[in-house]
């Protein structure tokens, strides 16, 4: 399956404030998501355009998909508090 990993700046900076066994969870979860399409992914209800998110533990993951280049956008990675 292997799909595309794209990161967006806000993104990044998401993952750049947690600390580094927590990124490094969130890195293992996309890329088993990725390779294998496998964790605890969910589209959202009631979101336009639509997303997707990936639960990491307390943390949630909104991702867009690019189907047709085999792409996922990373959005967001935020506590479940803050996500939506």
């Amino acid at each position: 399956m292997s799909w595309r990993v794209l990161w967006t700046r806000r993104s990044s900076k998401d993952l750049r404030k947690l600390d580094s066994p927590t990124q490094d969870r969130v890195l293992a979860a996309l890329e088993r998501l990725s390779e294998t399409g496998t964790g605890d992914f969910k589209k959202l209800k009631d979101v336009s355009p639509p997303e997707w998110r990936l639960r990491v533990g307390d943390l949630r993951i909104r991702v867009d998909r690019d189907v047709g280049a085999k792409s996922i956008i990373v959005l967001r990675v935020l506590r479940r508090d803050k996500a939506y």
